[in-house]
């Protein structure tokens, strides 16, 4: 892949064709025509949609310069061309192969100063990119507080700093996250005040020693939750006053796509898969959630076209205060935990996965202390038995530990079960239909088209197919393992439920029936 030698003007031309025709705003495709575009956090669950996305819908952009770190030895031209293999890039490989080519590797990491990039590359970069699309982060919760803030705060901190010396930039889009104020109960399309600022927590991090830093911690956070929303508000700021021409991107829960690059598509495990994944495995049965509650969740698709549409709108309308828009459902579709999880539940029995722990069951419960019984009985008791039976089979045991690191998962993700919120959307709904019809429908964003039970079977599908690298083909053995675990789970009940009523009459029943015949034969002897 090499750099191209000079910059096209398509984006020139663009702008002078507006200016004939001010009534005609240009389309998505016909504006990034043209353009050079940097992105970071390419390789992420979101940036490769996006990367596919550019390529396939505005066929005629320049360039796109993807900053990737070094990671186990390999450089960042290796891990591009690993990243073209996957599937968000089967139709371009197939298709389109010669639009690869405009993907270009740059070698840097978000952390350091000038994103650490070379004085050749950092030249191209200011001298050709218009645009900025900034997804770097660790979506970590439990990540240590100084860790977060290098990686999130400041890792957007040393964007906007390089980016400030680019020579034509036109849009900067921020990616952050509709969860980052959780302390408000109604979430505007607006910037929020913080307790601290940016400058002031970097330098607090760094010259903090760590152990302090992590009693701290809990104070510093105040009412968020995790240290991710709290940089990621902390991230916010930076933007806020950054002085460019920018957008702010807060998608909510991001899930499987909708359509693009296939049906439910999603590559990771984090937040609602790995439950989902969990569950239907049998692994997880019990979850602390408020079943009455809604869920705001956004496809990773439609998330993704409402950052490149975003990225037009900044470019177009060049706000003096960076534009905040809310990628969320806001009850435009609404569904709640409760049919979530039962329809997930459904048709993962349906369609079961390979290699499940036990037959699907359990609940959920919005009481702790059910909660904490629940775990103790069907997560921990019976990992200790199973245990015991494959240490006695000569094997090494290992469901202590995945029991451990379930329950360890389900802690950090029952602060957003069990609370809602409200979130404001109308800059999302104005900004799609200020797009014109063959936009709206390329860059699909209307959330209320989706059918959720169709869409739970495809992701589910998609789960097992991308993510657990089940082939279609399994399913009818892997149906045929959960007709044989649900008869096990069933016996397994049935003793449980005898067992109980044997405790019951034995250490109960038997002794207090005996205590009150004891009590009439002495009554009967005076």
């Amino acid at each position: 892949v090499k750099y191209p030698e000079s910059c096209k003007i398509g984006h020139t031309f663009q702008r002078k064709k507006m200016a004939d025709t001010s009534t005609q705003r240009p389309t998505i495709p016909e504006w990034f025509g043209g353009r050079q575009v940097m992105v970071t956090g390419g390789t992420g669950f979101m940036g490769k949609v996006l990367l596919s996305k550019l390529l396939m819908s505005c066929p005629d952009v320049d360039t796109i310069y993807v900053v990737i770190r070094k990671k186990r030895n390999q450089c960042s031209k290796t891990r591009l061309l690993q990243l073209i293999q996957e599937e968000p890039f089967r139709l371009l490989r197939k298709n389109n192969p010669d639009r690869l080519k405009k993907l270009v590797a740059v070698n840097g990491d978000t952390t350091c100063a000038g994103l650490g990039i070379a004085e050749k590359e950092t030249d191209i970069l200011k001298n050709n990119v218009s645009v900025v699309i900034n997804m770097a982060a660790n979506v970590r919760f439990d990540l240590p507080l100084k860790t977060a803030v290098n990686m999130n705060t400041k890792g957007t901190a040393n964007v906007i700093d390089l980016i400030k010396q680019f020579k034509k930039l036109d849009s900067f889009v921020h990616v952050s996250t509709a969860y980052c104020h959780c302390g408000e109960p109604v979430l505007e399309e607006k910037f929020y005040p913080m307790s601290s600022s940016p400058e002031e927590m970097m330098q607090i991090v760094n010259n903090t020693d760590e152990e302090i830093l992590k009693a701290m911690t809990p104070k510093i956070l105040g009412d968020q939750p995790n240290t991710y929303a709290f940089t990621k508000a902390l991230s916010e700021e930076l933007v806020r006053r950054c002085g460019l021409p920018a957008g702010v991107a807060r998608p909510s829960i991001v899930i499987g796509s909708y359509k693009e690059p296939d049906r439910g598509w999603v590559d990771n495990m984090n937040g609602p898969t790995g439950l989902m994944i969990g569950a239907s495995k049998g692994v997880i049965r019990t979850m602390l959630c408020n079943s009455d509650y809604y869920v705001d969740i956004m496809p990773c698709d439609m998330a993704v076209n409402a950052t490149i549409a975003l990225a037009w709108k900044v470019g177009l309308e060049q706000p003096k205060v960076p534009v905040v828009i809310n990628l969320t459902e806001s009850h435009d579709n609404p569904m709640t935990w409760k049919y979530a999880l039962e329809t997930g539940k459904k048709h993962a029995l349906a369609n079961p996965f390979s290699g499940p722990l036990w037959y699907p069951g359990g609940g959920f419960t919005r009481s702790k202390l059910l909660h904490f019984i629940s775990v103790f009985l069907f997560h921990t008791i019976p990992a200790y038995l199973l245990d015991g039976i494959i240490l006695l089979t000569g094997n090494k045991p290992f469901l202590v530990k995945v029991q451990a690191k379930v329950t360890y998962g389900i802690n950090l993700v029952y602060y957003y079960t069990t609370k809602q919120w409200i979130f404001k959307n109308d800059r999302l709904k104005a900004m799609r239909e200020s797009l014109s019809p063959e936009d709206r429908k390329v860059f699909f964003m209307d959330i209320k088209v989706i059918v959720w039970d169709d869409y739970l079977l495809s992701y589910i599908l998609a789960a097992r197919k991308y993510c657990l690298k089940d082939d279609p083909s399994t399913l009818p053995q892997a149906r045929r393992v959960f007709a044989y675990l649900y008869v096990v789970d069933l016996v397994v009940r049935i003793g449980f439920g005898l067992l109980c009523c044997w405790f019951i009459y034995s250490w109960i029943l038997l002794p207090y029936k005996m205590t009150v015949s004891a009590a009439l034969e002495t009554m009967s002897i005076h």
